[in-house]
């Protein structure tokens, strides 16, 4: 499976098999394709990725003591520098410094000064495997584009004159943004950078800049 693809073609495949029969590789390269669309159709429509990286925020500082992470579910915080100061990781409870959940982040002994972009957050967030909600979304919404192929343009068709079959129209099934919309982030924060690692170094040359 490539990386940032949702599903595997052999799910896919398991899906659209109606029959004893195993589902033919003739369309293998196809149904690839269509997965690695679907899944960037997915994320976007989520506004966000599924899988685990490392991202970089810069953010504007709001005055209080609590930011929302723009990106979730959140499993790591790297670092964190509020006007070029590096703001260390709480070593207790009511320790200052900064302490996270899956979607927060806070500080102790210090606050997110008001300010323009001034504060730096480097972050791993994301799922280390794919959500089976999103799995099943994905693998369906394969399945209805391969079908959909052979009525490409159509709205509806007669057969025999004595009955007519409407098609949906839509971009996606009610049922597959069912499965979707617990993941969606419906209003993004921030606009974040995906990188694939940040240093210590590289946050603090970026603070000093702005």
């Amino acid at each position: 499976m490539a990386f940032g693809d949702l599903t595997t073609l052999a799910d896919v495949k398991g899906w659209l098999q109606t029959g004893q029969a195993a589902f033919p590789a003739t369309d293998d390269a196809l149904l690839a394709r269509l997965i690695a669309a679907a899944s960037q159709y997915i994320q976007t429509w989520l506004n966000r990725r599924i899988a685990s990286a490392d991202y970089l925020e810069i953010r504007d500082g709001t005055g209080g003591h609590r930011l929302q992470f723009a990106c979730f579910p959140v499993t790591a915080v790297l670092s964190l520098t509020i006007d070029g100061q590096a703001v260390p990781a709480a070593a207790a409870f009511n320790a200052a410094g900064y302490r996270f959940a899956s979607t927060q982040l806070s500080v102790r002994g210090y606050r997110f000064n008001r300010g323009a972009q001034n504060v730096v957050i480097a972050y791993t967030a994301g799922y280390p495997t794919t959500p089976p909600e999103v799995v099943q979304a994905c693998i369906e919404l394969v399945s209805l584009r391969y079908r959909e192929r052979t009525r490409i343009g159509e709205v509806s068709r007669s057969l025999g004159g004595a009955e007519t079959v409407a098609y949906a129209q839509k971009d996606m099934s009610d049922a597959i943004k069912t499965l979707l919309q617990q993941y969606r982030l419906v209003a993004p924060i921030a606009a974040i950078q995906q990188a694939p690692a940040v240093s210590t170094t590289d946050l603090m040359i970026i603070s000093g800049v702005l």
